[in-house]
């Protein structure tokens, strides 16, 4: 059964990423504006051959057909921007560089989040407890564009401990502070998410009578209480990990990192229709990609969801 809805889920992911791709591709195209509007006006035999240079004097249903099968060939089309550049060649650069930082930052979230939570939930009302809440609070409170700058000017100037901004591939202390500015707030979702989940354990009923039969406390919270506690968090952490792996524009351009995240805002920006649905895309199949393996790992976290 667990089979079934594994490679059920897995079909289903084309339909999904066909019905996005057609939405954004007209969605984008509402926008006011062209990608050949500059400040300084084109003239209009030149913006003629732009457009039929670029495929755009064609119907709009037309451009859709043309860019679908360019997608089946793995073809994410060339930029209206970055001249001589084609998209899949601006995503392969930048994506992988934020989906190292990302996945670093999600890590030590979690490496750090959960103890944290599962030490606030044992210690419920305690000063630690609170001290953990209040951390967290301010944690959620300081958004990247205030925390980013905060690290380098503190720790990257003022301390000299890690470089304030650049990136260099062989360095691993270029990408210190932007993992630290992306895990925090990371870190406080899963502390608090933690928390809550494991409380709600220890209240059950068969937690209770598990502790009547004189069971341990440690062996109550990792043989019994630990797995279902976690189901909350894992349910967050399908979006959440596509949002970090991504790239996040704020940490990127704070930073100076030559990551992905910033193409999505630029494309939008410069309607460069192309960039933007290459992203879109890009984005879309992380997502599901990511929800598809939180629904496996809640399964495996659940034993009665395997049963269904």
């Amino acid at each position: 059964m667990m089979m079934r809805h594994v490679v059920t889920r897995i079909i289903g992911l084309v339909p999904t990423l066909l019905l996005l791709v057609t939405a954004a591709f007209f969605v984008i195209r509402l926008a006011p504006g062209g990608p050949f509007d500059d400040e300084r006006p084109v003239l209009p035999e030149v913006r003629a051959n732009l457009e039929s240079a670029y495929g755009l004097d064609a119907p709009l249903t037309t451009q859709y057909v043309r860019y679908v099968r360019g997608l089946l060939r793995g073809d994410l089309g060339p930029s209206f921007k970055h001249k001589d550049t084609s998209v899949s060649e601006l995503i392969g650069a930048g994506l992988p560089i934020s989906a190292t930082l990302g996945a670093a930052a999600l890590l030590l979230a979690l490496l750090l989040g959960i103890p944290l939570g599962i030490w606030a939930a044992l210690r419920r009302g305690s000063l630690a407890d609170r001290g953990i809440a209040l951390l967290a609070a301010l944690a959620l409170a300081l958004p990247a564009f205030v925390l980013g700058p905060l690290l380098a000017l503190l720790v990257g100037l003022r301390l000299r401990w890690f470089p304030a901004a650049g990136w260099d591939p062989g360095a691993l202390r270029y990408a210190v502070l932007p993992v630290i500015t992306l895990a925090i707030p990371v870190m406080a979702y899963v502390v608090r998410l933690t928390r809550t989940g494991l409380l709600e354990v220890l209240g059950s009923d068969y937690i209770r009578a598990a502790r009547a039969r004189g069971i341990g406390r440690r062996r109550l919270v990792t043989g019994h209480a630990l797995r279902p506690a976690l189901l909350p968090l894992v349910s967050w952490l399908g979006p959440a990990t596509a949002f970090v792996l991504t790239g996040s524009l704020i940490v990127e351009t704070v930073f100076g990192i030559p990551g992905a995240g910033r193409f999505l805002v630029e494309g939008a920006l410069n309607r460069d229709y192309t960039l933007v649905m290459g992203m879109i895309l890009v984005y879309g199949t992380i997502t599901l990609t990511c929800n598809l393996l939180a629904d496996l790992l809640h399964a495996w976290l659940d034993p009665r969801i395997r049963q269904h």
